[in-house]
């Protein structure tokens, strides 16, 4: 492949890092016009480039409910691909049922494909939020929760998470990558199958890289703090204890392993959370579960 293509896609992405979508959009056909001219790329190569240049800046535009939805399913697929469901229609129910609560007492309690809560069946301490509503929790954070205003923090902290565009926020930063990927395909008129094989390899790893992240890495810190605060004023509009936070993190606490795959990598310190969140609601104030309310919980739970 020339070399002069490939360093004028680089500086069209730069360009749109520098002054944005609708100026890079334009910047990018003008430029596209003169190496044309000047027989940097040729005419089919120019007319390619112009009309990709228009995905690229739409690339960065918001992401739709529906896009969200989409998204949010593929990242599911990736965490089911890694964590099997827990087969148990009793246990998933009444998380559904206690999720479904927590999501219609949030700012969003709704998404273009609804809420849906999933537990997993791994005795990792970890739970993720896809974008559009999908939640997983695993046997093993649940098992950290000594009562059902422990599992509705749990709950209400990933539900924090999709309301706050958590995973969106790490997401649309690859979407440039995408539009890219359309250039590639543009110029497929022009450039070589092995050419365009080589192309779609780089921006398929990217896209994967991306998606690892999300579910490897977990959200930053600065994230998990605010989907604390939003966890908080979820339970205290539905009435259970937000003091339940801190409980299930000091069970946590006594089980992390260093080192781990779970909690201990993804997420901050739950000392640091916990110094956090009682900063929030104030004073320290015990759980105490009203006897149906824990009946109800070891019903579903206490085989877990």
């Amino acid at each position: 492949m020339n070399k002069d293509i490939f360093a004028f896609i680089a500086i069209s992405a730069v360009c749109m890092l520098m002054f944005g979508c609708a100026q890079m959009d334009s910047i990018t056909k003008v430029a596209a016009s003169v190496a044309a001219s000047t027989g940097v790329i040729s005419q089919s190569q120019a007319d390619s480039i112009s009309k990709t240049s228009g995905a690229i800046a739409k690339s960065a535009e918001d992401i739709t409910p529906e896009q969200e939805y989409y998204i949010g399913r593929t990242i599911g697929a990736v965490i089911i691909g890694k964590y099997p469901p827990y087969q148990n229609q009793k246990v998933n129910r009444y998380l559904n049922l206690l999720g479904q609560t927590l999501a219609q007492a949030s700012d969003r309690p709704e998404t273009f494909g609804g809420y849906h809560f999933l537990v997993l069946d791994s005795d990792e301490i970890n739970a993720f939020a896809a974008p559009g509503g999908l939640i997983f929790i695993t046997r093993g954070l649940l098992r950290c929760c000594p009562n059902e205003d422990a599992v509705a923090a749990v709950l209400a902290h990933e539900i924090s998470h999709v309301l706050l565009s958590h995973g969106l926020q790490a997401i649309s930063k690859s979407r440039i990558t995408t539009a890219l990927t359309t250039i590639g395909v543009e110029s497929a008129k022009t450039f070589t199958k092995s050419e365009i094989s080589q192309l779609a390899s780089v921006f398929e790893d990217s896209i994967s890289d991306i998606t690892q992240t999300m579910v490897n890495s977990g959200y930053s810190r600065s994230f998990e703090k605010d989907a604390d605060k939003g966890a908080v004023q979820i339970l205290q509009r539905v009435g259970y204890n937000p003091n339940a936070l801190v409980e299930m993190l000091q069970v946590m606490q006594t089980r992390l392993k260093p080192g781990g795959a779970d909690f201990v990598k993804t997420h901050p310190a739950p000392k640091d959370r916990i110094e956090a969140i009682q900063g929030n609601i104030g004073e320290y104030r015990a759980v105490e579960t009203p006897s149906a309310r824990q009946a109800r919980f070891s019903a579903a739970l206490g085989d877990i």
